[in-house]
């Protein structure tokens, strides 16, 4: 060991953050407004609370709250797996032979197996707590259906997942962990809601994607009384709810004495990336410090790298808000590739926001070096890692190869949000050689960019 800092640094549970953090409280321009599809205008709570929890409404249009504090039920949930560790990944510094200093904070240790549990636990509490039949739901890779399906049955709600079909065919296995915490599975696009079948009958064989898969949830949330709609990432409330994460990191820095100068996150929608980095964005905002944020997302979803700014629908069917975000457009179906809970069309607005700020940057990467370096950290480190976490393992390991090269001790942390148990189906046709890397070309995306809707701002 070169230095006396744990292999795994765990906080105690009395350190385990007690309120989430709010980064809009400190960001000068606000996220833009969601607006309502049918007149253009911001929408207004009473309009959002037929889909989501009341709390969850005002959490997600609270601006200038920096302390939202964690109910004790949540909390004492957390506490079944929480603090995650921070972890120093010295066999793969080892093996890189570089001098940079490598941590990962990791995510995977609870049966849902990813950071997804963080916000599931708490969604499903306020629908508990306002008294609701069940909840509804969209889920890509699986994590996030698994996640939200623990919390329901922890608090006897019915649950009902809409799956989408690339990944429900290809992962029976995560489907059935759902249905085993009592969540009716159904592969989307399906032809159970009337969203569904207008999809099917524009994309026949189509492979789906999470704006087929939300427009089927959000229906299914708004035509059956008792019922709300809660998602996985994107949302102004998950990326609250997920600032656990950071905060947990930014203590664990604190308790040795760890100044990070490079935070990676993989990007999808953004829970994760928005967890780990936005108590460090909040320093940054503040004038307390500086860090060098990246956000890696997959080549064949590249809404930060190639997407526009700009309003568009959170849905492929275009009954949910419309939102201001890095976007490849609504009609964007992505190529039926492994990168699972990373192909959503859009991006979280807090983080379009901070993006076009200039507070991170963006890289996309292609799924074979993905796997090329969740092979090597799994061999090294001794974890499995999910593909969506090995989006962020591989800038990682190209940042220290770096400063291999030029003798710099930076010291890199990332999020490791989850394991790839359930993605051996795309570690064999990586092992096979079978695996192929999609782009989409740039006429590809201009074409689904010009049907973006016209909005007066």
């Amino acid at each position: 060991m070169k230095e006396k800092i744990p292999y795994k640094i765990y906080l105690e549970e009395a350190e385990i953050p007690t309120s989430w953090y709010n980064v809009r409280a400190d960001m000068k321009v606000k996220p833009a407004p969601l607006l309502n599809p049918g007149t253009g205008k911001p929408l207004k709570a009473e309009e959002l609370e037929p889909i989501f929890c009341k709390e969850l409404v005002k959490q997600e249009l609270d601006n200038d709250t920096q302390y939202i504090p964690i109910p004790e039920e949540v909390l004492n949930f957390y506490k079944m797996y929480r603090p995650s560790p921070l972890v120093r990944a010295y066999f793969l510094e080892e093996a890189l032979q570089t001098p940079a200093k490598i941590y990962y904070k990791f995510e995977g240790n609870n049966t849902s197996g990813s950071h997804k549990l963080n916000s599931a636990i708490a969604q499903a509490y306020y629908a508990k707590k306002q008294g609701l039949k069940g909840v509804t739901t969209e889920t890509g890779a699986g994590q996030w259906g698994t996640a939200l399906s623990m919390a329901c049955s922890f608090f006897g709600l019915d649950c009902k997942v809409y799956m989408v079909k690339v990944s429900y065919e290809q992962k029976p296995f995560r489907r059935e962990v759902m249905r085993t915490y009592g969540a009716d599975v159904t592969a989307s696009p399906s032809n159970t809601t009337q969203i569904g079948r207008k999809i099917l009958e524009e994309f026949p064989g189509t492979t789906g994607s999470l704006g087929c898969a939300i427009s089927e949830a959000v229906e299914a949330a708004v035509t059956h009384e008792g019922y709300r709609y809660e998602l996985g990432s994107v949302l102004n409330q998950v990326l609250l709810h997920q600032t656990i994460i950071g905060l947990e990191v930014q203590a664990a820095c604190k308790k040795y004495g760890i100044k990070p100068d490079m935070i990676i996150g993989c990007a999808g929608g953004g829970s994760n990336l928005g967890g780990l980095a936005s108590p460090f964005i909040g320093e940054m905002l503040r004038g307390e410090a500086n860090y060098q944020i990246i956000a890696v997302e997959p080549a064949s979803c590249p809404s930060f790298t190639r997407g526009k700014f700009a309003y568009d629908f959170c849905d492929t069917g275009k009954i949910c808000p419309l939102a201001k975000m890095y976007t490849l457009g609504s009609n964007f179906i992505p190529s039926a590739n492994h990168a699972g809970g990373l192909r959503y069309h859009g991006m979280s607005g807090i983080l379009s926001q901070l993006y076009h700020d200039g507070l991170f940057e963006a890289r996309a990467v292609e799924q074979t070096s993905v796997f090329e370096a969740a092979q090597l950290f799994a061999r090294v480190e001794g974890t499995l890692p999910a593909p969506e976490s090995s989006h962020a393992i591989r800038v990682a390991i190209d940042e220290a190869l770096k400063c291999k090269e030029t003798g710099e001790e930076k010291t890199i942390v990332f999020g490791l949000t989850g394991t790839g148990y359930f993605d051996l189906k795309a570690y064999e046709q990586y092992n096979n050689g079978t695996m192929n890397d999609y782009i989409p070309s740039d006429e590809e995306i201009a074409a689904n960019l010009a049907k973006l809707p016209k909005v007066e701002e």
